[in-house]
């Protein structure tokens, strides 16, 4: 996807107020407000029946809202139907019609709207130049590997000029090695065309890789809208915490008071509680597993750091890493070990002691 050809559409913002929708009884979007910014790479972020899709398909005039609305750039779309929205979508399944060409396929959307046969060749040669399958314009679909067919979707959607790129887990019938090559091909298509540009998925790994901003939903609603740095590190609740990546969640209580606090987690163990730190209501502490370190059994966690004392129960080799399993009373927490060839490696049921440094714990409310 390296060709100089571009395609000249002004990025617009897409701004998505109030809106509800419901499926009789099953109420399917929950007061959803969003602002994506001109030109940006947007992720709808959440796990299989979230609304993430549904959202999707709505701003693309398939679904209709109870009540709310949707603009781009300003104008208010929220009752035109999806012809008139000036909207691009790339299905899941790609939809190709597979008695055509790759050049009648990307062709076929600019036809249909009555473009001038100059322009639409010129459209059909820039948009497959954009993807790069210049070169395979008479094939049909059937004789294309998956990643290129999933190209011709985008380019046909491109070809059209929409204002706004809609994706609907277009990876997903990839395999593992071609999803990482094409999603850096899409990302490097949008920076190139400064498309604004909407994703869906529920793999956190695609979103975090080519996403400048990423709302992560769940039960049909925003949980939490930010970078993925900003998700993964500031996550707002349990769920956004757990689902971005690995995320150790110690339940307790609070003890003591004032400058005496400490946290007590399920099985005995306590943890120290600054003086400053401000906590929600019936707290949960949660923590990734590479911002926790050991030291020996019974030894000193060191300045500025905790110690907690535990048992390793298991291990994992990963590559790059060990991954333990950790008991801190009764609750198991996952710890990971940058590996080095010739490292020292813990023995299951050893006792250790595990290192914290406050900075690194977020408190949650349950």
């Amino acid at each position: 996807m390296n060709a100089p050809l571009s395609l000249t559409t002004p990025a617009v913002s897409v701004d998505i107020a109030g809106v509800n929708l419901s499926y009789g009884s099953n109420h399917v979007l929950k007061d959803v407000n969003l602002a994506i910014e001109p030109g940006e790479f947007f992720a709808f972020l959440g796990p299989s029946g979230c609304g993430k899709t549904t959202l999707l398909r709505l701003i693309a005039g398939f679904n209709q809202a109870d009540t709310g609305h949707v603009r781009i750039g300003g104008r208010d779309i929220t009752d035109l139907p999806p012809w008139k929205r000036d909207v691009g979508m790339v299905f899941q399944s790609y939809a190709l019609w597979p008695h055509m060409t790759v050049r009648r396929n990307v062709a076929f959307g600019l036809e249909e709207r009555g473009v001038k046969r100059a322009e639409v060749e010129r459209r059909v040669e820039t948009a497959l130049g954009l993807v790069g399958l210049g070169h395979l314009a008479d094939r049909r679909p059937s004789q294309l590997s998956g990643g290129q067919q999933q190209r011709v979707a985008v380019a046909r959607t491109v070809a059209i000029e929409p204002k706004v790129l809609l994706l609907d887990e277009p990876l997903s019938n990839l395999d593992a090695k071609m999803r990482v090559q094409v999603r850096r091909e899409l990302r490097d298509l949008q920076q190139r065309l400064g498309l604004t540009t909407i994703f869906v998925t529920h793999d956190q790994e695609e979103a975090n890789t080519i996403c400048d901003r990423i709302a992560v939903m769940n039960d049909g609603i925003v949980q939490q809208v930010g970078t993925p740095m900003e998700l993964y590190e500031r996550p707002a609740n349990l769920f956004v915490a757990g689902f971005l990546g690995t995320a150790n969640i110690l339940k307790g209580r609070v003890v003591g008071s004032d400058g005496a606090r400490a946290f007590e987690v399920e099985g005995g163990v306590t943890v120290p509680i600054a003086e400053t730190t401000e906590l929600p209501e019936n707290p949960t502490l949660v923590f990734r597993p590479q911002h926790a370190t050991f030291a020996a059994a019974g030894g000193v966690a060191g300045e500025d750091a905790l110690g907690l004392p535990c048992t390793i129960t298991h291990r994992e080799f990963l590559g790059a890493s060990i991954r333990y399993g950790v008991r801190i009373g009764s609750t198991e927490v996952a710890v990971d070990m940058p590996f080095q060839s010739g490292s020292e490696l813990r023995e299951s049921g050893s006792q250790a002691t595990l290192k914290l440094s406050p900075r690194s714990l977020r408190w949650l409310p349950a």
